[in-house]
């Protein structure tokens, strides 16, 4: 079975990440995960932060001579940012007067809730791990599970499809999605020009006004056989599995596959995809007329492009703070600043990727098994001429 697993704190001195269960023989390309983390640092609106720090991601274990070896895999990504906070939080006892007080909680943040849980007196240690910082060891792995799926012939991306108010007008087919990819600039990862320079404005207005601003990306994961995934039991459907994976993700409030909100009011003659087909189309001939159903149903993937949408709130730490009280005193105060982003809408969308692909090795490892490549893509090719043959 696929797990894995981060830790780190966002100024602590490193940030790792835990993988288990790839087989072994999978040849891995440094260059790619690297672009990962390079993608995920990448969009118009982002802080102070992604100026300091260049991730690559360090493989400690489970790779060698460029090949995974069965064995599980950890990730170090070094945080340039701690040669500044390393007397401010050490791991021994340190000078407790160097320490960098959250002392008022951010509406919209862990830091109060967290706070409570953890019987803290501030919000310091919740804002270190609670920090969508995290996401970079995710992406890291998620790259991992990205090669994998790409033996099988799956690929995983991401566009923006909406930032504040300014929404993109059309669906994106695969191909234009899919030829963002080698882009060397990134602003906000939107397959159409003039919608992208609308979300750039959308921007530019929250940056006068100290303010933040929120949006919705697409993960969408090409050339998925139909079969991943069950209807037979709750938790292992494969839209159950991949809402939660993508609900993960700090700052995403609500998940959509396939045109899930608008199919809610409308009539089932206009929602659900017809079906024909063509000895010749896809892994076994049925084809589709559109994709509502976003490449899922009844649990079980169908054979077109998984659409999964995440919808993300604004940034909650605000240049401009809104009420909140003082953890000491409980006096109304403004909210604590901390450095930050005004907009991570294509951020956060390579982080879905990296959870979309981690959901759907996981499915296909669940399917096909295999402790070796070999083994696994025999299973597979058999799998493959199975369908062929129905």
């Amino acid at each position: 079975m696929l797990r894995y697993f981060t830790a780190g704190e966002s100024h602590g001195e490193a940030l790792v990440a835990f993988l288990s269960g790839l087989p072994a023989g999978l040849r891995i390309e440094q260059e790619f995960l690297d672009r990962e983390l390079w993608r995920r640092q990448q969009g118009y609106g982002r802080g102070g932060r992604m100026k300091i720090e260049r991730d690559t991601a360090r493989i400690l274990s489970g790779v060698r001579h460029g090949a995974t070896i069965g064995s599980p895999i950890s990730i170090l990504l070094e945080n340039k940012d701690w040669k500044n906070w390393q007397e401010s939080l050490p791991v021994g006892a340190g000078d407790s007067a160097k320490h960098k007080r959250v002392a008022s909680p951010r509406p919209g943040h862990a830091d109060l809730a967290g706070a409570l849980k953890y019987n803290f007196s501030e919000a310091r240690y919740v804002l270190e791990r609670a920090s969508a910082r995290e996401s970079a060891a995710r992406v890291a792995v998620g790259g991992l599970a990205k090669l994998f799926l790409r033996q099988l012939g799956i690929e995983v991306l991401s566009h923006v499809v909406a930032v504040g108010t300014a929404a993109l007008e059309k669906e994106m087919s695969w191909e234009h999605i899919r030829g963002m990819y080698g882009r060397e600039e990134v602003v906000l990862n939107c397959a159409d020009a003039e919608a992208e320079q609308r979300m750039k404005e959308e921007v530019d207005k929250v940056l006068k006004t100290g303010d933040s601003v929120g949006g919705i990306f697409e993960v969408v994961a090409h050339h998925v056989p139909p079969g991943l995934g069950t209807y037979a039991q709750w938790d292992e459907r494969l839209d159950a599995l991949l809402a939660g994976a993508v609900m993960s993700l700090q700052a995403v409030k609500a998940v959509e596959i396939g045109a899930g909100v608008t199919a809610a009011a409308s009539p089932g003659s206009a929602v659900h995809d017809e079906i024909g087909y063509d000895k010749t189309a896809g892994f076994c001939g049925f084809t589709r007329g559109r994709n509502n159903a976003g490449g899922i149903e009844g649990g079980v993937s169908n054979g077109q492009d998984i659409r999964v949408r995440g919808y993300l709130k604004p940034i909650s730490t605000l240049r401009r703070p809104l009420q909140s009280v003082d953890f000491a005193s409980r006096e109304p105060v403004k909210a604590a600043y901390e450095r930050s982003d005004v907009c991570v809408v294509p951020a956060a969308g390579v982080a879905g990727e990296a959870m979309v692909a981690l959901t759907l090795a996981r499915c296909a490892l669940d399917k096909f098994g295999g402790d070796s490549m070999l083994e696994t893509l025999r299973n597979f090719e058999g799998y493959l001429q199975q369908l062929k043959n129905y």
